[in-house]
């Protein structure tokens, strides 16, 4: 962890946190995280690459981990996250990277794709393979409980948050996430309450991880995780208008125990290719018993 260093970038009006470890001279991989993690998710893999003879950044979006917080969270974008990327290789005269992202990360990481495909050498993503517009429509099917269909809704989940410390949120994530079901809660339920207290975390995830990532979401707080991705998820104007193909090499990794399987219509999107009508160069690995944070087995 020593040989990682920290950087910060000025870009778009904020100031953003990079991790960052290998030599200038090196190509580059850039690893975008998902939700509840911060650049501290990729540290192992960080270190695999720059010993590999790569140069790894990892940074934090706005309003995540050590980067500024937006002066209006609740407007923040996709588009915005897309931008920042550029903007923050643009900053480290970076030309071309290889792209790794997580969750969300993913449709980041996939988007700057679709807008800059001479800067992407290459784009592999975990727990999340390319989503084109309108794709989460069809988790509208999914009960009301659903944990996408209440993190939407403005006001909701501040007050289940509100309920509990950083790190106990964050702790009822990971452990809910890390199940092969997908996250549901009764009409008179909350999401935080579909943890029970005793839970233990999970085998990979320390009560040290538990720390780190508690203490700088305590720092930024939730009102730009909800905003993004959850409440931007319908926002199609973070596509390009045309040309929704990504012709870079690609690679999924999937947990065969994610519980994004159980999202209406996904398994099917995967196995049957139609996936690669968008990706026509994507090869796809399944771990077993992998779960959503499929990095954790890499």
């Amino acid at each position: 962890m020593d040989q990682i260093k920290h950087t910060y970038v000025h870009v778009n009006g904020l100031k953003l946190h990079v991790a960052e470890i290998g030599s200038d001279s090196l190509p580059v991989v850039i690893f975008l995280h998902g939700f509840p993690e911060i650049w501290y998710t990729w540290r192992h893999q960080m270190i695999a690459v720059a010993n590999a003879g790569f140069r790894a950044i990892a940074p934090d979006y706005r309003g995540y981990g050590l980067s500024d917080i937006p002066a209006e969270p609740e407007k923040a974008s996709f588009t915005d996250l897309v931008k920042d990327t550029a903007s923050i290789l643009d900053s480290l005269a970076i030309s071309k990277v290889f792209v790794i992202g997580k969750d969300f990360g993913s449709m980041v990481g996939y988007t700057f794709a679709l807008f800059f495909p001479e800067r992407v050498a290459g784009i592999a993503t975990l727990g999340m393979p390319f989503m084109p517009p309108g794709s989460f429509e069809d988790s509208l099917a999914l009960p009301e409980g659903f944990y996408m269909r209440r993190w939407q809704e403005v006001g909701r989940a501040e007050a289940d948050f509100a309920r509990f410390d950083a790190k106990t949120i964050v702790r009822n994530v990971y452990i809910l996430f890390s199940k092969s079901e997908i996250p549901i809660a009764n009409e008179n339920q909350e999401i935080m309450d579909l943890v029970d207290p005793s839970t233990p975390l999970p085998s990979w995830f320390t009560e040290d991880d538990l720390v780190v990532y508690g203490d700088l979401y305590q720092k930024s707080g939730f009102q730009t995780p909800l905003q993004v991705p959850y409440r931007s998820l319908a926002d199609t104007s973070a596509y390009p208008k045309q040309g929704l193909k990504v012709e870079a090499p690609a690679l999924l990794i999937m947990g065969e125990e994610d519980y994004l399987f159980k999202f209406p219509g996904m398994e099917g999107y995967l196995k049957s290719g139609e996936v690669k009508k968008y990706v026509p160069n994507l090869e796809i690995v399944y771990l077993p018993k992998g779960c959503h944070f499929v990095q954790r087995r890499l």
